[in-house]
């Protein structure tokens, strides 16, 4: 059997081999769902993050007994890739054991996912509870113990006195009367509420229930929600009787969750920490200010706290009229600024004052006007990374509309701290990105001067910003005036990766200058030695030696470790790839061994050591990479070897290429 066949199957398949259940084959519906897993690692070790264990029995069972096990509509609890999908998924799993095309046996399971119709099952007896809730709470309502009970008329007048209406809102009876209640509700709230209780009494339905609110005896309003039924006599309707109870922490709860929600939601695959703030700033308005307006510190690393401050405006969002000023604008904020105040204090400045008159402390003559001629209050909230007000986030309430309080201060601030994480990680990303980068091409050194070799090389990043590879070159001259070309691929694409780069890098530099031996000698040695300092690191590598054993003839001796083969340019065009001298990659196995392959170099040609980017794509086989460099470099063979380099990468990098690519090209020069 061959397990290419399930590349395009609309169902999960994954295969594992051995009693430890390696990773051998996942096809892309399985990692589109579970995430692009390392292969090779035990099963155990591949999904840490899986919470039922049990399932790693079922393969232990299967693979010893040969009997096949069906699982039905299971939870798993893990990191999905599809990250957008929380919470538990259902799955239904066969697995049986199954024997591959070159002859090893294992295990293969088959995943079909169930979530919905799981899902869909329990939506049902939900709402068959819920129906069944409505008609208990129907039949009670009358009896209901809520503070505030009233009853209209069936026309909706108010036909009896509410001590607790009264006692809310400070309404007396002449005043409840009638339609003398919709004089308490909040103005923006009653043209909805009339609306919403006309259509109720017209259509006589079963049940009213509304929010909206209420203006207090002690100043302010507070969120009630209304709850009201007809009481019939027969066919006839001859009242209504309702309630109203208070919701206030209810709404603020649920303005809390859907705010966070809505922060998280547009923070989530943001990595720039000015797209990140003005994402959040249009969170703010209009549920919580009038207006928003975020600042980045580029600067306050570098600076001395009460001294000036330069600001980058990133964004600057008002809830109507004209637009808000145009992002990305350079501000120097005067030390009396209440801005550069509440940045060196990394705690926020409130104000509430009059509609227009802000104190003088907030606005300081001279500054930039940043709050509106109606604004009535203003709250700066600094945001603290690691110890540093690295943003500023300016939010104002204007007019009529209820001053910020102490609950919007403290939502706000919630919502800033559910986006720590992600800014400051964003910030520490761009500090991480320029170490690694300064790193990498400090490492890319120019190739040396060698009489009767040219030596080109190239370095390509990855096209994403999000990563940093691990890919290397390198290139030099022995004592016995041999010359040595290498280049190699690290696994990762972080920081520790393009750490790791360097030092196994500069190691092989000094096994390769500390005796002459086979190189795949020398690899043998670099392989121990990974496996002893850096646990758990894999790295590939190509190491060539390029020597002459007679006055008019080179020769070169190379081993691969799990890297793509050197390719060899003859000067008619004529290219192949050399396939001798291969073994597996760096750091893989315990006792490791690795053979060394001899092959001339004829006059005129050019060998070719590369790292995988240059011939991966994804969803496509890497010999088809392969096939397409050997065409490349037959037709640019004649080329001057700079031009062969470039005219490689033309033909060979996409746009989007999703990796780092490094190249050596050594040239010979014709007898």
């Amino acid at each position: 059997m061959r397990l290419t066949m399930f590349d395009p199957a609309p169902i999960g398949v994954v295969f594992t081999r051995g009693p430890e259940h390696r990773l051998a084959y996942t096809n892309a519906v399985y990692r589109k769902t579970f995430g692009d897993r390392p292969l090779g690692r035990p099963l155990r070790r591949t999904f840490p993050d899986l919470a039922q264990s049990g399932y790693f029995d079922i393969f232990d069972r299967v693979l010893a007994t040969g009997e096949a096990e069906v699982l039905t509509a299971v939870p798993i609890d893990l990191d999905f890739a599809d990250s957008s999908r929380e919470g538990t998924r259902y799955f239904t799993f066969s697995v049986s054991r199954a024997t591959v095309s070159d002859g090893s046996r294992g295990v293969l399971g088959v995943v079909v996912e169930t979530t919905e119709q799981v899902t869909a099952a329990r939506r049902i007896r939900v709402l068959s509870e819920e129906r069944r809730r409505a008609l208990l709470r129907y039949r009670s309502l009358v009896r209901a113990g809520s503070e505030m009970v009233w009853v209209t008329g069936p026309e909706g007048g108010v036909t009896e006195p509410s001590p607790g209406w009264q006692r809310v809102t400070g309404q007396s009876w002449e005043e409840f009367r009638g339609d003398g209640w919709i004089d308490a509700i909040h103005p923006d709230d009653r043209a909805a509420v009339v609306e919403r209780w006309s259509h109720a009494l017209r259509e006589v339905q079963p049940r009213f229930t509304h929010a909206y609110r209420l203006r207090l005896a002690t100043g302010g309003y507070r969120h009630f929600a209304v709850d009201a039924a007809p009481v019939r006599d027969g066919d006839r309707v001859i009242e209504w009787i309702g309630t109203c109870r208070d919701v206030e922490q209810e709404w603020q709860d649920a303005r809390r969750e859907k705010l966070l929600a809505r922060a998280t939601a547009v923070t989530a695959d943001t990595a720039r920490p000015d797209e990140m703030l003005a994402a959040l700033t249009a969170v703010i308005v209009p549920e919580l200010a009038d207006s928003c307006t975020s600042y980045l510190l580029p600067q306050a690393l570098h600076r001395t706290p009460g001294t000036a401050l330069a600001a980058e405006r990133v964004a600057a969002v008002p809830r109507q009229g004209p637009p808000g000023p145009p992002p990305h604008h350079a501000e120097q904020l005067r030390p009396d600024s209440a801005l550069v105040r509440a940045a060196d204090r990394r705690r926020p400045v409130h104000a509430v004052f009059r509609p227009g008159s802000p104190p003088p402390d907030i606005t300081p003559t001279g500054t930039e006007p940043w709050l509106a001629p109606d604004a009535n209050s203003v709250v700066l909230l600094p945001v603290v990374v690691d110890g540093t007000t690295a943003a500023l986030v300016v939010a104002c309430v204007n007019g009529d509309r209820p001053p910020l309080g102490s609950s919007e201060i403290s939502l706000l601030q919630t919502l800033l701290e559910r986006a720590h994480t992600p800014l400051r990680n964003a910030l520490e990303y761009q500090r991480t990105r320029q170490v690694a980068l300064a790193l990498q091409h400090s490492l890319l050194t120019e190739p040396p001067d060698v009489p009767g070799l040219g030596i080109a090389v190239r370095y390509r990043p990855s096209s994403s910003a999000a990563e940093v590879g691990g890919d290397w070159y390198d290139s030099f001259v022995l004592r016995d005036d041999a010359a040595v070309l290498t280049v190699g691929d690290v696994a990762g694409h972080d920081l520790p990766a393009a750490v790791t780069m360097s030092q196994l890098r500069n190691m092989l530099r000094g096994l390769a200058l500390d005796r002459e031996e086979p190189t795949g000698e020398i690899l043998r040695r670099l392989d121990a030695s990974v496996q002893t300092l850096y646990h758990e690191c894999t790295a590939t590598c190509v190491l060539a030696r390029i020597e002459r054993p007679a006055p008019d003839l080179l020769q070169l001796q190379y081993s691969a470790a799990g890297h793509p083969p050197p390719l060899l340019v003859e000067a008619d065009g004529t290219a192949h790839f050399l396939d001798e001298g291969r073994s597996p990659m760096l750091g893989l196995l315990p006792d490791p061994r690795h053979s060394t392959a001899v092959h001339p170099l004829p006059p005129g040609s050019t060998l070719l050591l590369y790292t995988d980017g240059l011939v991966e794509r994804r969803n496509e086989d890497l010999t088809d990479g392969l096939d397409r460099l050997r065409r490349h470099a037959s037709t640019a063979a004649r080329r001057p070897l700079e031009s062969f380099c470039d005219e490689l990468l033309a033909g060979m990098l996409t746009a989007d290429n999703d990796d780092d690519t490094a190249l050596v090209a050594l040239r010979l020069s014709v007898a």
